[in-house]
């Protein structure tokens, strides 16, 4: 059994509720029709349930067993109107805009669902900006409190791979934090840890990367890794983590030995933290494209409620795989 489909077991043990409010998206129907199908979670779609079976019906897409929920014809929208500007009116959120954006956002309005525990999470991205989904979810979910900041990983699932946990490892941050200061970095590469150990079931080995292995090179870029590794292992001495790598000494157990004979972590990463959203990013999307490797994300971690993002170029596949990673997120979190 393939990890993802691993993950799928564990969702279908506990079903959750999952809204997706990008229901303009084919990806997404598509994405509805198979969770349903397979029985990984319980599904809302949020719109004008005929406009949506039309679109699906025309491509063979049952959706019968899904809920729909219409932000215009909804009972409980003004509930959720009174809720919002709760949550935002030492911002100066009015009643009328708190409407208009639940009315017309279908963003705000699941993440909405999900606060008032109607949906156990939410799946977006398809179609919307990373910015523009975690704006409505910090909005009115807020950050955990156990989270000095939201970043986002990819969880990344590499074929015929020997490193990392069996080709799984998770790169962060590969699609939010710009450039994070070593405060920041610290705090991506702890939470990392958690969120690995609680998808993979297996202990987190975190590496620091750079374009330096343990002094090899000289540079502000490289003193901010070693100040955010010292930082985590300060606040977090429980985890492995250990810090600068080069990816290969990182990853590859023989360059590891070589390059940094003391330290235990080299050669052994399953949890890759780049020091830069430009890393990261092209990190994941080189390893998906060259090495075929499945990339689920961006996930989010330290938001107060299971909401994930998606890649605009992701597949009603990958949809479904993240689904079901919100899923299980959401069975911890409750």
């Amino acid at each position: 059994m393939d990890f993802i489909q691993e993950i799928k077991e564990k969702a279908k043990a506990n079903l959750q509720t999952i809204v997706l409010p990008e229901t303009e998206d084919l990806r997404t129907l598509e994405a509805a029709h198979i969770a349903l199908k397979e029985k990984i979670a319980k599904i809302i779609l949020i719109g004008d349930s005929v406009a949506i079976q039309k679109r699906a019906s025309e491509k063979q897409l049952d959706l019968k067993d899904a809920v729909f929920i219409n932000p215009k014809s909804c009972d409980e929208l003004e509930s959720y109107v009174e809720l919002f500007v709760k949550l935002r009116k030492h911002k100066g959120l009015s009643e009328s805009s708190a409407r208009a954006l639940l009315l017309e956002n279908p963003l705000y309005f699941g993440v909405a669902l999900v606060k008032s525990k109607v949906a156990n999470g939410m799946v977006a991205g398809a179609v919307n900006s990373t910015a523009d989904v975690l704006r409505a979810s910090l909005q009115i979910l807020g950050t955990k409190p156990s989270s000095k900041l939201v970043s986002t990983f990819f969880l990344m699932i590499v074929p015929n791979c020997n490193y990392g946990e069996r080709g799984i490892f998770v790169f962060a941050d590969s699609g939010l934090v710009q450039n994070p200061n070593p405060q920041e970095l610290a705090s991506i590469a702890i939470d990392s840890a958690k969120s690995f150990e609680s998808l993979v079931g297996k202990k987190a080995v975190v590496a620091m990367l750079s374009h330096s292995t343990k002094g090899s090179a000289k540079h502000p870029d490289v003193d901010k890794v070693i100040e955010a590794t010292r930082i985590a292992q300060e606040e977090a001495p429980d985890i492995a983590l250990d810090g600068e790598f080069q990816l290969d000494a990182a990853i590859v157990p023989s360059v590891g030995k070589s390059k940094a004979p003391d330290s235990k972590i080299a050669g052994n990463a399953n949890v890759l933290v780049f020091p830069d959203l430009d890393a990261g990013n092209i990190g994941y999307k080189l390893t998906q494209r060259l090495a075929n490797a499945e990339a689920y994300g961006p996930i989010t971690q330290g938001i107060a409620g299971a909401v994930n993002d998606l890649s605009r170029g992701c597949s009603s596949e990958d949809i479904v795989g993240v689904i079901a990673i919100t899923s299980l997120q959401a069975q911890q979190q409750n």
